[in-house]
């Protein structure tokens, strides 16, 4: 049996996304649910929508027209700087299908709207899903998440795992259990993008992710790594790309405050930040500071690396004074 393509989408808008099979390997995987933008109620009010915001303001693009000069820099330059990264490492190509992971977090709420804007800017056609994975975190807000998206008029698919009760049963109560939680998390957002017949996987992570990664590799793992902006998964069935590579977390957070999205709070999980992580966050916050320009200084050495100049001889044959293409694996899709 031949493998049956997943159905097109219109380019830019996306409105006619529906269920479908997809075949692979003779074997059909489960039919994932989308919610087709015929099926919302595109009338309901914001007060109905978001009964949970925190003083009753409308959530997302719905202010849009009331920005002030200062907002619309900030989103002008939020998308110059992810069309710049997607640009600078191919991350869209046309016909793209792109699973934009959402946490519920900031960093998040960010990416959709930018992708969401530059889908409708952009010169190629591709199309979003916006889906996130519903772990039975007690508290979370899995209704206002998909207020939001039926508001926004996107098409989503909320996946639901208990995850958290296997978390509770394998890891020791007051061990940190982030790690663990973001691996199973990405190992079903490979799966449910194959079944949905995605091509790219679109993560959050921005500049001070990256940087605060290759920061702690190097001061606990003895290693020079970071996170890549786009990489190919163990299997290569699935591409992950970052957008937001070079857009800073101060800028996330004061745009997404602006725009008053329905974030998740941090720690329902009850596990609280890793506390290497929070020693490197606390580290960059003093030297942005301190010491402006350092983390873009940081960030822009992982783009300008001199083999000679380092002490890997898998990169560069120290005896014969030649750059080496390696032909064995350095970890590089392991970005965690």
């Amino acid at each position: 049996m031949t493998m049956s393509k997943p159905l097109a989408l219109k380019c830019g808008a996306g409105n006619t996304l529906e269920t479908f099979p997809i075949m692979t390997n003779n074997e059909p995987l489960r039919r994932i649910p989308i919610t087709p933008l015929s099926q919302r109620d595109t009338q309901a009010s914001s007060n109905e929508i978001f009964a949970n915001s925190k003083d009753g303001r409308n959530m997302g693009l719905s202010n849009r027209n009331k920005k002030s000069v200062a907002t619309k820099k900030l989103e002008k330059r939020i998308i110059r700087l992810t069309a710049q990264a997607i640009t600078d490492f191919g991350m869209i190509s046309d016909g793209d299908r792109v699973l934009v992971a959402m946490s519920g977090g900031k960093d998040s709420f960010v990416l959709l709207d930018a992708l969401r804007i530059l889908q409708k800017r952009a010169p190629i056609c591709f199309d979003l899903i916006a889906v996130n994975v519903d772990q039975h975190i007690p508290q979370f807000p899995r209704e206002a998440l998909e207020s939001y998206f039926k508001h926004i008029q996107v098409p989503y698919h909320i996946e639901d795992q208990d995850t958290y009760s296997i978390i509770q049963r394998l890891i020791p109560e007051g061990k940190n259990v982030c790690s663990l939680c973001a691996r199973l998390r990405r190992g079903i957002l490979y799966r449910v993008a194959k079944e949905l017949g995605c091509t790219k996987i679109a993560l959050g992570h921005h500049m001070d992710d990256i940087a605060s990664t290759l920061l702690l590799n190097m001061f606990y793992g003895g290693r020079l790594k970071a996170m890549p902006p786009i990489l190919r998964s163990d299997d290569g069935n699935n591409i992950v790309i970052r957008p937001l590579a070079y857009v800073r977390e101060s800028e996330t957070e004061r745009f997404a405050k602006i725009q008053n999205y329905p974030v998740t709070s941090k720690g329902l999980c009850g596990a609280g930040e890793n506390l290497k992580r929070q020693e490197i966050k606390d580290l960059i916050k003093t030297w942005d500071r301190e010491f402006p320009g350092r983390i873009y200084n940081l960030f822009m050495s992982l783009q300008r690396v001199s083999p000679s100049h380092l002490m890997d001889s898998r990169l560069y044959d120290f005896q014969h004074f030649q750059h080496v293409m390696p032909s064995i694996s350095l970890d590089e899709n392991d970005d965690e």
